[in-house]
């Protein structure tokens, strides 16, 4: 896809009430953190009001044997920025009147009533409070969903249900996706292309299972080893990439994610490309964990998928200086993606290497503020 067929038509930042001089200062950000060897490669798009204000690609795809530049089209690995889209497409299914979120996940997933999970709501599942947030799947049954629905049968409560919020890394998306299935009685995969993706025009710039004609496409992820960076086997797979694991396992560039944005913050559309409706998207972005605390003692501001700035002082990577009701969501110490709908702003910075904390905390801060002063 070339920028004369992407949904967002290009427009100078200062016609679009931004300043430029702060995205000559975001670029110099991000390239003296490639030259320290924090990562070695990241891409940024801002949005607003529909058009396409600032991009830019930096650094390279690989490193070693496998070193290539980066390119426009490259696609980033958006790990749990993942989360958001998959929560989109029950969104959509909730509008058709396909479910409530009030609903238990095992009136649709019988099964998944095992070891007491029979009144987990699919509201408390996509906040963040449904009791299981270590549990895993095997890697067999990433693209075998036969075995991964039996699989998510067996996840066993570490604690009761609604009481509490903590963080489900991967485990509560596996239960979104085969909900997605049942409901839908279509792979998840397919319904997030062809409801969300496709509808948008996105269609050649965000994944959720990526193709294999495709793949060359892809940027290495990297883990950072004492201090070097190394490829990260795991997700370079063939197997990883396909599977579109739900809540970490999305690719896409970061024009599309602020394409994506776009369309959530201007209630549901992108111009006359509509995905959701205003009521859906205002629902899904209301706070539902309030007076809620993550395991650090913080407080946590959480919709139906998304994080909300709220009043949290570094808001998890969605800028200090944003509107409390910026929204968005981190991916694995490498990216972030946000939208504000005060500004008609939205924000999308992904980069493939895995930082580790406070350093990305930090950084991610440092990249969103820079773009909300960019605002007029």
């Amino acid at each position: 896809m070339t920028i004369e067929t992407f949904p967002l038509a290009v427009a100078a930042p200062e016609d679009c009430g931004m300043r430029s001089d702060q995205f000559d200062r975001l670029s110099a950000l991000i390239e003296s953190h490639i030259a320290e060897g924090k990562h070695p490669g990241a891409q940024i798009a801002v949005a607003r009001h529909g058009k396409l204000v600032y991009e830019q690609t930096f650094g390279y795809a690989g490193i070693g044997e496998r070193a290539r530049p980066a390119y426009s089209d490259t696609l980033w690995l958006l790990y749990s920025n993942t989360k958001v889209i998959t929560a989109a497409a029950l969104w959509i299914l909730a509008e058709r009147g396909k479910f409530s979120f009030a609903d238990r996940i095992a009136d649709y997933l019988p099964e998944f009533a095992k070891n007491g999970k029979g009144n987990i709501t699919i509201l408390q599942l996509l906040t963040h409070q449904g009791g299981f947030p270590n549990t895993v799947i095997d890697r067999a049954a990433w693209n075998n969903h036969s075995l991964m629905r039996s699989q998510i049968a067996e996840f066993s409560l570490e604690w009761t249900p609604g009481s509490r919020y903590e963080y489900h890394a991967t485990a509560a998306h596996w239960v979104a996706a085969m909900a997605i299935n049942a409901i839908s009685g279509t792979d998840y995969r397919t319904f997030i292309r062809d409801e969300i993706i496709q509808p948008l025009g996105l269609e050649k710039e965000l994944f959720v299972g990526l193709p294999k004609a495709e793949m060359a496409r892809a940027a290495d992820m990297h883990s950072v080893e004492s201090g070097h960076l190394a490829t990260d086997p795991i997700s370079t797979a063939d197997d990883f990439r396909t599977a579109g694991i739900p809540g970490g396992g999305g690719y896409g560039t970061a024009r599309a994610m602020a394409a994506f944005y776009q369309a959530l913050i201007h209630g549901g559309a992108l111009g006359e490309r509509r995905i959701l409706s205003p009521r859906m998207i205002a629902f899904a972005t209301k706070d539902w964990t309030p007076g809620k605390h993550d395991v650090d003692g913080s407080a946590v501001h959480f919709g139906l998928g998304p994080y909300l700035r709220g009043d949290i002082e570094i808001a998890n990577g969605l800028g200090g200086l944003g509107s409390p009701r910026t929204f968005g969501h981190g991916g694995a110490g490498s990216s972030v993606c946000w939208g504000d709908p005060d500004s008609g702003v939205s924000f999308a910075y992904v980069s493939n290497a895995r930082q580790i904390e406070p350093w990305n905390m930090w950084r991610r801060d440092l990249v969103s503020n820079i773009v909300h002063a960019a605002i007029l």
